[in-house]
């Protein structure tokens, strides 16, 4: 009888491991009158190989019509690529990013004129048409190359150079999204000029946030310059946008781009304004919001004994003076139910649990804290109040 004998083997591990760097760079340029047919900037940058590419553009509607003919006059007499011939127009605002059907068009159009991963697909418009064209390249083909061209100050001096894109989802900010960077930022101040007062305003807010957390000297001279500043003096806001893009280019290069931390340094003042935009269905601008969250914060930062009181009546009044209200109905924090404390535990998810909040300990010098006190939120709150 044929006996099969079974050994135990004490249990081995076999596993493979691998560990890669990749490597991204790209460049942020600074011009006026990008698609003027004497202004070579983008065909010299877009020149390369013998191999046949294309570019396609999506553009935010609120530009105006004359843009789309701007764009085939100059590629008329620069053909560096090709180009598509139908331009996406898509509406403009935080309402793009709300619906997939936006997210579904460009790539029904990717497909339609088969850009390949080694053709562009260009956007030009303000945040919310960066982020959801950054998020369609990403992931269409795994990757094609992107180019940015913002037209409002908020997106040219920072959401418009980092390396995030995506689209709201589930009723949540940027549920959905990647980091991928672009292969190229083309700042053109032609489109600044343009703005209305209030979307102009709106994105110096965000100089004002990176200035209290990196450069004290920068917010300094938003101080000296604030009058400038709101009576659009073209050489001041060149100025703020560059050295705004500055700023955040090194924090990308400095530390964590892609996030895999819980610390978000450049999102001071962000955990309140993103749920203020959606309590208030995006009526409120982004760069508003920011404005009110970064004056929450800082009285609470103050009322915890991090901040002075000089610091933060000078960030205090340095909004006002810039024209922002500080304090809006629904960023009030009237007791522990008050519907915009639902944006810290929204933030903790963001974050992957643990909850990170950047607050201030200098003008120039952040702090990190992993909790917030609502009873000292309520009197944060309640100091604002005295300012409306």
């Amino acid at each position: 009888m044929l006996r099969t004998k079974f050994c135990k083997r004490k249990a081995k591990m076999n596993y493979l491991q691998q560990s890669f760097h990749v490597k991204f760079e790209y460049k942020v340029f600074f011009s006026s009158g990008l698609f003027e047919p004497s202004n070579t900037l983008l065909n010299d940058f877009l020149k390369g190989d013998a191999i046949v590419r294309k570019i396609f553009f999506v553009v935010d509607g609120g530009i105006g019509d004359e843009l789309q003919q701007k764009i085939k006059n100059y590629f008329k007499i620069h053909q560096a690529v090709e180009l598509i011939p139908e331009i996406l127009v898509l509406p403009g605002g935080e309402q793009l990013k709300n619906n997939t059907l936006y997210f579904d068009q460009i790539l029904e159009l990717i497909n339609k004129y088969k850009i390949d991963r080694h053709s562009y697909v260009a956007a030009i418009g303000g945040g919310s048409v960066l982020d959801l064209v950054g998020y369609a390249s990403a992931v269409a083909h795994r990757g094609i190359r992107h180019i940015r061209i913002p037209t409002t100050v908020l997106s040219q001096n920072d959401s418009g150079v980092g390396v995030k894109n995506g689209i709201n989802y589930f009723g949540k900010k940027n549920f959905l999204g990647t980091f991928a960077p672009p292969i190229a930022v083309f700042n053109d101040d032609f489109f600044i000029k343009s703005l209305s007062d209030r979307d102009y305003r709106s994105g110096i807010s965000e100089a004002v946030k990176v200035a209290l957390i990196k450069d004290s000297e920068f917010f300094t001279w938003i101080e000296e310059n604030a009058e400038k500043l709101t009576s659009r003096d073209e050489e001041s806001m060149n100025y703020l946008i560059y050295k705004c893009a500055e700023l955040h280019m090194n924090h990308i290069a400095s530390g964590d781009p892609f996030e895999k931390g819980s610390s978000r340094p450049l999102d001071f003042g962000h955990w309140s304004a993103h749920k203020l935009e959606q309590l208030s269905n995006f009526q409120v601008l982004h760069g508003e919001a920011v404005a009110m969250g970064i004056a929450l914060d800082s009285v609470y930062s103050n009322l915890i004994g991090s901040l002075s009181d000089s610091d933060c009546q000078r960030i205090i009044n340095l909004l006002i003076k810039l024209g922002f209200d500080i304090i809006h109905p629904l960023m009030e924090v009237n007791d522990s139910h008050s519907p915009i404390l639902l944006g810290l535990e929204e933030f903790r998810e963001h974050l992957g649990g643990e909850l990170t909040i950047m607050l201030l300990k200098n003008i120039g010098e952040g702090l990190e804290v992993h909790e917030i006190d609502p009873e000292i939120l309520i009197k944060a709150s309640q100091t604002l109040l005295k300012y409306s």
